[in-house]
């Protein structure tokens, strides 16, 4: 019997490596970022119902507020932008894409791979930055047809775009921390149910000093209070540095509770993994 000699494959000395903490990340936001297109139903409810409320809102309740004792040169279409602008923003996440990889196992098996954990909840942020920065885009777009104007020019409406997404970013640590926690698609959705106490109880349809006492008071403990003041501030004459100040620290106080709890989701996660 003749032995059979078989070659033997070479092998190659090159192992897989980790790409390192920002290549993890471009990957996911990529990924995420690619994602956005198909599924539509995620952002354009958020376009629709700010610029309803938008039009609403001027249609019926301009002529009371810019005939408000001392509202000398005040305008309404300017004062409700910015409310148009956190409504369109807030709750806007890559949390129920992030459900799903959970349901269908690949969060899992990228927990398997040498990819870093950080920039698997931070890549689709910057997927989340990059929608909210688009969707402030065709909101203002509506409120320089109706006659909004920028005091602050260019560089103020860079600016309020800014705060807006800055905004949007802060908020979706809750939504994440739902979806890492319960990997359940309807208590992400139910997410944005924590944003409407914020959104009323403050000054979104008419100036702080004209509401009633009881609900001035609640309002001015509402962080998007500040937010909206901030913004306002950039549709108005001069720079207000003050308010933008207290719009950011807002921002900074609600996004360190929101990501803490994301952050503190996916260690659980990734410990029960």
């Amino acid at each position: 019997m003749t032995a059979t000699t078989t070659s033997s494959v070479p092998r190659s000395n090159v192992r897989a490596r980790p790409s390192g903490f920002f290549g993890d990340l471009f990957t996911v936001a990529r990924r995420a970022l690619r994602g956005i297109p198909r599924e539509p139903e995620s952002f354009i409810p958020a376009l629709f119902i700010p610029a309803f409320f938008f039009i609403v809102n001027i249609g019926a309740l301009q002529d009371l507020t810019e005939s408000f004792p001392g509202a000398e040169g005040f305008s309404y279409r300017n004062f409700q932008l910015p409310t148009a602008i956190i409504f369109a923003v807030t709750g806007i996440s890559r949390a129920p894409g992030l459900v799903i990889d959970i349901q269908n196992g690949y969060f899992d098996r990228l927990l398997l791979s040498p990819a870093r954990r950080l920039p698997l909840l931070l890549g689709l942020m910057v997927a989340d930055f990059a929608l909210v920065i688009g969707l402030c885009i065709p909101v203002i777009t509506l409120g320089l047809i109706m006659g909004v104007s920028f005091g602050t020019g260019i560089l103020g409406a860079i600016l309020f775009v800014l705060l807006g997404a800055l905004w949007g970013l802060a908020f979706t640590g809750f939504p994440y921390a739902i979806a890492l926690k319960t990997a359940n698609p309807g208590a992400v959705a139910s997410s944005f149910i924590l944003f409407f106490p914020f959104a009323f109880l403050t000054s979104s349809t008419v100036p702080l000093e004209n509401l009633t006492g009881w609900m001035r008071a609640v309002a001015r403990f509402n962080p998007i209070t500040y937010v909206l003041e901030g913004m306002r501030s950039l549709l108005s004459e001069g720079w207000q540095w003050a308010e933008i100040g207290k719009a950011l620290l807002a921002i900074a106080i609600l996004g360190t509770i929101s990501q803490t709890l994301a952050l503190s989701a996916l260690r659980g996660r990734v410990a029960r993994g």
